[in-house]
């Protein structure tokens, strides 16, 4: 028998440690090839870390939300091979590769920065979940370093951050904290980098009532739209399309697109196409804002709200869709969709967007006013295809007609986007998706 060591892997230059959520294996159970022995928590999502052996689980040296540097041992296999040293060696120089390349793909794209610093004044380190769930609860470093440390070398664990919100935080304020905003940009100013909100008076529980704790990620999407609400000034503008031609061409073509491409055809992918040719016409759409400057995106990246099995929402992203054809959109939209259901979205399928569009039509929705990704500055939201009456202007006089329409609604951050570039934005949209080619061939 033969013990192999389980390492964190390398995760990118950038990051040197990884919290440990909860082990997938225990000691004793068996463990095949590329199996997920170990989750990994960030502030994003959660990440498996694959076995690079077969062979019995035997120690465990971490406990769940341990932090852990790279290049750690965290547990022992034994494996049936005769020789240590040459086994190890053969099955690292077959899968480290491939188990860096997933685990820096999960974790290193996952961390995003908090207005916590890792390292507080007084030395104390504080792992990204840790972080994440302080800056979340609007907790102060001073209340942070406040907190007796159960962890190794006393640090604070997801454990004693949670206890010390149950056990009376809330109390000492019961009406009024205040809660830091992460700044919008680490170039920007002092005083431009936060700002202070006061929190509502403490919900009274009555009898009957349930109550209900907040998964983490449903706290994160809380937290980053009040951010985002007191980040841009919101505007929104709206349009109605006559979508009717592509109603007829998609009626058309779907068969023999499943049968060509293997791919389901809907309007999404027609949309997205429509929205990636605005934004090369309105490039100023497409940036950020950093202080007192503005980004200008390069890439068209754009994300596309899509619910997840527990009912919360997250955006998968269609890398430079405006070099894809309807068929490469399709594709990716169909790809993304089914990974975001099934919860195999890996922290690269959501990162980098640029401009996102969220389908509150497919709840039957007419039309929304939906609030900004940061650091994004506009979002669009597309309504339900309906059959409505409508006047037909012909060379022989106007007629009504049955018309399949919609709205789309353009939310933008009216500190960089004035009215005329966003409404003329949904505009060429408009034009777009009403001159499509009922004959036309994909």
């Amino acid at each position: 028998m033969a013990k192999f060591e389980v390492k964190l892997p390398k995760m990118g230059e950038s990051v040197a440690e990884a919290t440990i959520t909860s082990w997938l294996k225990q000691v004793g159970d068996s463990v095949e090839l590329d199996e997920a022995i170990v989750e990994i928590a960030t502030d994003k999502v959660d990440s498996e870390v694959p076995s690079e052996v077969e062979g019995t689980l035997v120690e465990l040296l971490f406990e769940a939300d341990s932090v852990v540097k790279v290049g750690d041992t965290i547990a022992i296999i034994e494996t049936l091979g005769e020789n240590e040293n040459d086994s190890v060696k053969e099955v690292i120089a077959e899968t480290t590769n491939e188990v860096i390349e997933k685990v820096e793909n999960d974790v290193n794209q996952a961390i995003e920065n908090t207005s916590i610093e890792k390292i507080s004044p007084s030395g104390k380190f504080y792992s990204p979940l840790v972080r994440n769930i302080a800056e979340t609860e609007g907790i102060s470093m001073e209340q942070l370093e406040a907190i007796v440390g159960t962890g190794k070398d006393n640090r604070v664990t997801k454990n004693d951050i949670l206890a010390y919100l149950e056990s009376g935080k809330t109390e000492e304020q019961p009406v009024v904290k205040e809660v830091v905003i992460p700044k919008v940009s680490p170039q920007s100013t002092p005083e431009k980098k936060a700002m202070h909100v006061k929190a509502t008076t403490p919900v009274s529980v009555n009898g009957g009532d349930e109550i209900i704790e907040m998964s983490r990620m449903g706290k994160l999407i809380a937290h980053h739209m009040v951010e985002s609400a007191q980040t841009s000034a919101h505007v929104q503008s709206f349009i109605e399309v006559d979508v009717t031609n592509i109603v007829k061409w998609r009626d058309k073509v779907k068969d023999k697109f499943f049968a060509r491409e293997g791919e389901k055809i809907t309007y999404t992918p027609i949309f997205m196409q429509a929205v990636a040719k605005a934004i090369k016409e309105f490039p100023m759409i497409n940036i950020s804002v950093d202080g007192d400057k503005i980004i200008k995106r390069k890439n068209i990246n754009l994300g596309m709200a899509a619910a997840l099995a527990d009912g919360n929402l997250i955006v998968p992203v269609i890398k430079n869709a405006d070099q894809l054809n309807l068929v490469g959109i399709t594709k990716a939209v169909n790809d993304l969709a089914f990974k975001a259901r099934n919860g195999k979205l890996s922290p690269d399928d959501i990162q980098g967007g640029t401009y996102t569009v969220t389908n509150v039509g497919s709840f039957g929705s007419v039309f929304g006013t939906p609030i900004i990704n940061q650091p994004q500055v506009a979002i669009l939201a597309l309504g339900a295809v309906r059959k409505v009456p409508a006047v037909i202007e012909t060379p022989d006089g106007d007629f009504i007609g049955i018309r399949h329409k919609m709205f789309i609604s353009h939310s933008y951050d009216h500190r960089v986007v004035n009215g005329a570039l966003g409404g003329m934005f949904i505009k060429a949209i408009k034009e777009s998706l009403e001159a499509w080619d009922v004959n036309a061939e994909f």
